[in-house]
């Protein structure tokens, strides 16, 4: 979740791009940089560690011209230096880039054969080495760029700049967000309409999949097959001092949106993408002696440790005790020796996972604290703050959130299988790979926004709905339900498929909409078998899954989503996000108050 910046101006651009770069800062503080073109020529100064270093670089080494890149950085590949820190130079070319590009080592080897020498441990130069390529084969600057977008894979947000031209910026959109500012004889380009406040209020959302060449006088948008596009220029309401919805509805809304990129920001945090590994983290305890660990936490994020049950348990044969936590403060649990404990909270300071924290600390058990925000009481108490890195979330009803804390235990949960040799070195370079990809799959995921608003219209018209999952899908099906309840407060439960016949079944008829949620994965068949059940019934199924699980359900459904094929491991994180804009969009459509839904708060921080 790094930081973007870029301005075409009509004066010394490098204290500007610094400026808005310190309100993109809490998007990543591993290093800093901006490049700018002095008398046609690049010119760049980068520091690693936070922006002051960079100011202090910029005081001794001023940086002239009227146009220039900046960018902040939280490190996905390669370690934070100043090697590593953007912008990134090749041939002529100067980039900035947030995401990952999943398809970097195979593009470096590419270029590598053809004599590009590659200075950093970045992805990132890949992108710039593509385009500077391009520029040698005799293409122009933009047709260059277009080119070089094509090849790239994952979840992306670029801004390319060229030697010589000191009226063009590239930006490109794949996932991670993307502004355009509209100024007086200059424009503006960032990761955030935030960083814009100060220039200009005037906006241009890029799109997924948009790619925009900038001048100072305007901007033509594309798309990736080349045809120009419109998109609404709007005024915005950011300040830095102010979380702007930017073009959504609703915060909700915009924070599902924001999940590749958060995603990706948590999982680089955890995950060496280089290496093919999990990365050692500095932990109160070792996950090879461990014989047990528990896990607490309070609705959605005790959903998340549900899942993450089964990760632990599955790949790092680590039995997990996880409760509620306000079960678990009240019941005596007898602590294990050998053991350690996680706790699971958004806000950090909710009151019962607190609460069960502090008997484990008086235990002496080590103590690990999942959560958003570092500054808080659990992140305080603990021994070790393993953070989520969503960012600020608005809306009461927790989705980003969510998805970072399972992108935190996948991660764990593969680190704990390593360390205990349950998987081979092959297996965890390829369970890395399928986090690598992710974000680009949840991307493609939120394109299916349209067809989910429509099941949504009709969902909204029922009083009750039931969720069936089985494996990591069940406690998916209970976050599903609970969505749906917490925002548009239709009735729902979230049950495991196999329970069906062990009493839900009595309530299905024509009027009970039944979400199964269904990857083509092992135990599809058995599925299949309650979806069978549930028709039989005259229940109306709405069915969640795949390529493969549509063409082989051998049942009539109301709505079948069919989400891109993802593997069985990171399935729970993708199929987090229909069930999300599901439940967004009935809410929508019921009239609630869909970010400040009722009875409800943030932070729960009373028992």
């Amino acid at each position: 979740m790094c930081g973007i910046v870029g301005i075409v101006g009509h004066s010394p651009v490098a204290p500007l791009i610094v400026d808005a770069l310190k309100r993109l800062e809490y998007r990543g503080y591993d290093s800093a940089g901006v490049a700018t073109i002095e008398r046609g020529e690049l010119s760049r100064r980068r520091a690693e560690g936070k922006l002051v270093n960079l100011e202090r670089r910029l005081r001794d080494e001023p940086l002239d011209g009227n146009i220039g890149i900046g960018h902040t950085r939280w490190a996905t590949h390669g370690v934070p230096n100043e090697t590593n820190a953007h912008p990134h130079f090749s041939n002529g070319v100067a980039i900035v880039h947030n995401g990952i590009i999943e398809n970097f080592a195979e593009l470096r080897d590419e270029l590598q054969r053809d004599g590009y020498v590659f200075a950093s441990q970045t992805d990132t130069e890949v992108v710039a080495h593509l385009v500077a390529r391009e520029l040698a084969a005799g293409r122009k600057p933009v047709e260059a760029a277009y080119n070089a977008l094509k090849r790239l894979q994952g979840a992306f947000a670029l801004a390319i700049m060229f030697r010589g031209d000191e009226d063009l910026i590239v930006g490109a959109r794949n996932g991670p967000p993307l502004a355009v500012g509209h100024g007086d004889g200059e424009m503006f380009l960032g990761s955030d309409a935030i960083a814009l406040a100060p220039f200009t209020n005037s906006i241009t959302y890029l799109e997924d999949g948009d790619w925009a060449v900038i001048r100072r006088n305007e901007i033509l948008i594309f798309d990736m097959e080349g045809k120009a596009v419109e998109r609404k220029r709007q005024q915005s309401i950011g300040t830095s001092f102010l979380v702007d919805k930017g073009n959504y509805r609703h915060f909700m809304q915009k924070e599902i949106h924001e999940q590749p990129e958060v995603i990706g920001h948590t999982l680089a945090h955890y995950v060496d993408f280089t290496k093919g590994e999990a990365k050692a983290l500095e932990l109160p305890f070792d996950f090879a002696s461990l014989d047990r660990i528990a896990v607490s936490a309070c609705g959605t994020a005790y959903l998340a440790g549900l899942i993450g049950k089964y990760w632990f348990e599955r790949f790092a044969r680590l039995p997990v005790d996880i409760d509620i936590a306000s079960e678990f403060r009240y019941r005596e649990m007898p602590i294990v020796k050998n053991s350690a404990a996680f706790f699971v909270s958004q806000s950090g300071e909710t009151a019962d996972t607190l609460a069960s924290l502090r008997y484990c600390r008086q235990a002496g058990v080590p103590i690990g604290a999942i959560v958003n925000v570092r500054e808080s009481t659990i992140a305080r108490e603990s021994d070790v703050v393993l953070p989520t890195l969503a960012g600020p979330e608005i809306g009461v009803a927790s989705t980003k959130a969510f998805t970072c804390q399972l992108s935190v235990l996948a991660s764990l949960a593969l680190r704990a299988a390593a360390a205990r040799g349950t998987i081979t070195p092959e297996d965890e370079k390829s369970m890395v790979r399928s986090l690598s990809e992710v974000p680009r799959i949840a991307t493609q995921v939120l394109k299916l926004e349209s067809q989910i608003e429509q099941v949504a219209r009709e969902l909204s018209h029922y009083k009750h709905v039931l969720y069936l999952g089985r494996d990591t899908n069940y406690p998916l099906a209970m976050e599903g339900a609970l969505k749906l309840k917490e925002i548009s407060y239709i009735h729902a439960e979230g049950y495991a498929a196999g329970e069906l016949k062990h009493g839900p079944i009595a309530l299905i008829d024509e009027h009970m909409p039944v979400i199964v949620i269904a990857p083509h994965d092992r135990i599809f068949e058995k599925t299949v078998s309650n979806m069978q059940e549930v028709a039989a019934r005259g229940g109306k199924i709405i069915l969640i899954t795949d390529t493969k699980g549509a063409a082989s359900a051998t049942v009539n459904t109301l709505e079948t989503i069919v989400l891109p094929d993802v593997p069985e491991f990171v399935a729970p994180i993708v199929y987090a996000l229909p069930i999300q804009m599901l439940a967004y969009w009935t809410a929508v459509f019921m009239g609630t108050d869909v970010d400040q839904p009722r009875n409800l708060a943030k932070s729960v921080t009373v028992e």
